[in-house]
């Protein structure tokens, strides 16, 4: 097992700027294999995150047209976020006590990697269900 989160995120995340659209973001989803965004504001630092269900919750089903909607209108702001020094052990008990999925991981103001409940599961658990989706490969 590892032990820092550096061991287990995806480095290198996805980012967008607040003022993207969310058909961007659905076309960085879909190239990438990915369920989430992270969004910066203009100074390039984290403000939010995007995942393909907020698109879906908090703009289809609203009507918005995606190409006039910005993430900065439906992102989550301000998210729960570890550094890439953070133990594995802190990242289960944060996940665990908010209950989110996804947990941006930033050094120095800037996304160096995302960590979510499936990079734990092939770390912690590897014969769990969730490890056998999460290393699966896409069945597009």
């Amino acid at each position: 097992m590892k032990d820092k989160i550096k061991d287990v995120m995806t480095a290198d995340p996805i980012t967008l700027s607040q003022s993207s659209s969310l058909t961007e973001a659905a076309k960085a989803m879909r190239d990438s294999d990915i369920g989430d965004v992270i969004v910066l504001d203009d100074s390039g630092q984290l403000c939010g995150i995007v995942t393909d269900r907020d698109i879906v919750i908090r703009a289809v089903a609203e009507g918005r047209e995606a190409g006039g909607t910005t993430l900065g209108e439906i992102c989550s702001r301000d998210p729960v976020t570890l550094s890439s020094k953070d133990s594995v052990p802190d990242a289960i008990r944060l996940m665990s006590g908010k209950a989110i999925r996804r947990v941006p991981v930033v050094d120095g103001g800037k996304p160096v990697g995302i960590v979510t409940i499936g990079d734990l599961a092939i770390d912690r658990d590897p014969d769990s269900a969730l490890a056998d989706i999460s290393e699966a490969k896409p069945n597009r």
